[in-house]
């Protein structure tokens, strides 16, 4: 990763309101990149795009990916160089109430983007941020390559899956490699497992829902504490997806594939132990209990192979999930301190920007 590359680089973010996508504008911001966002309103109140000021030196426009007329006028105006798309349907559980509207974001979400950016042209790299759950989830006890089948069980981890598909097709039909030349635009995609970090809000989510419940002093309701999951610090994959960026624009189509982007596999853990770490390290008497209903399916235990991003980009994890516990209380009870949170978190990714450097 090179903060010295994206001084001035004009860069397109879909999803930017959302957690993740928050996070990402921030960083860009702060390396120099000239940042515009378009997606729906923030998805939660309260959200870190809200209480960061994520938008404060960016560009904002407000639309939803599946307006094709608007996203392709949007990218035709600001001319981007690289491209990161994270608009999506991001909810497991929400998928099985909703399936249309997750197939309708999740997939022609994604037609409607690459559709745009073939048409306009001049994007140099687009990366397609899509999610661990894409992959046939066979309960394997080792990691998924890039190379496994797509797949998915619910609406969500499905519409992921055919996602991917829409990338791949694409990459083969309108962005090949034997036509680099005439198109100009290397398109890769990413798949990361359970990102956590603060200033998620979410809704049905574990972290989410345990911090809510810790800083009214409520017991938090568990669901599957078997459950095995690839936790990581949201700026742990942000890092992959900003060094493919930088690899698609610098080598084009040589990087123009599928990349995963886990934590160390110490650090897959099941539920039930992130539960009673979180509940030690933000004390006051936090607790919990076991919920006693019935839940829709969800993958028992998952997790990602992530040996070619550390051979060919020599990206590694560098927070192990202990500290990223620590540092999600942290961010929560400044939050509760009202802190400035954009300050607050610009100064946690500097932390991490120096703690990545160290770690080459």
């Amino acid at each position: 990763m090179n903060p010295s590359f994206w001084k001035g680089k004009k860069v397109f973010i879909t999803g930017h309101t959302g957690f993740k996508g928050g996070w990402l504008s921030l960083w860009l911001q702060e390396m120099g990149a000239i940042v515009k966002g378009y997606s729906l309103s923030a998805p939660t109140i309260p959200s870190l795009f809200e209480e960061a000021k994520v938008g404060e030196r960016m560009s904002n426009e407000e639309g939803d990916i599946r307006d094709f007329t608007h996203l392709r006028q949007v990218i035709s105006e600001f001319k981007p160089e690289i491209v990161f798309h994270m608009a999506a349907q991001p909810l497991v559980r929400l998928s099985y109430e909703d399936p249309m509207e997750t197939y309708s974001t999740n997939v022609m979400g994604t037609v409607y983007l690459l559709e745009a950016i073939k048409q306009v042209g001049g994007v140099k790299a687009v990366v397609n941020i899509t999610s661990d759950k894409c992959y046939e989830n066979r309960e394997w006890v080792w990691g998924y390559r890039e190379d496994e089948a797509m797949g998915g069980y619910d609406p969500y981890s499905n519409s992921k899956g055919c996602a991917e598909l829409v990338a791949s097709s694409y990459r083969q039909s309108f962005f090949n490699k034997d036509k680099y030349e005439e198109h100009g635009c290397a398109l890769a995609s990413v798949r990361a497992g359970n990102v956590i970090g603060g200033g998620d809000w979410a809704d049905d989510r574990l972290i989410p829902d345990m911090l809510k419940a810790f800083s009214s002093s409520q017991a938090v309701e568990i669901r599957s504490p078997h459950a095995i999951r690839p936790w990581q610090h949201v700026l742990e994959p942000l890092s992959g997806y900003i060094t493919i960026a930088e690899h698609l624009y610098e080598h084009g189509c040589d990087f123009a594939e599928g990349w995963n982007f886990g934590p160390k596999d110490e650090d897959a853990k099941p539920v039930e132990w992130i539960v009673n770490t979180l509940t030690s390290v933000w004390g006051d008497d936090a607790s919990w209990f076991l919920s006693e209903g019935e839940h829709p399916h969800e993958a028992h235990y998952l997790k990602l192979d992530c040996s070619k991003a550390k051979m060919r980009l020599n990206w590694q994890p560098v927070w192990d999930l202990e500290h990223t516990l620590t540092k999600i209380v942290n961010w929560q009870k400044a939050w509760l301190n009202k802190q400035d949170m954009q300050q607050y978190t610009i100064s946690e990714i500097k932390e991490y920007m120096t703690a990545r450097a160290g770690n080459k």
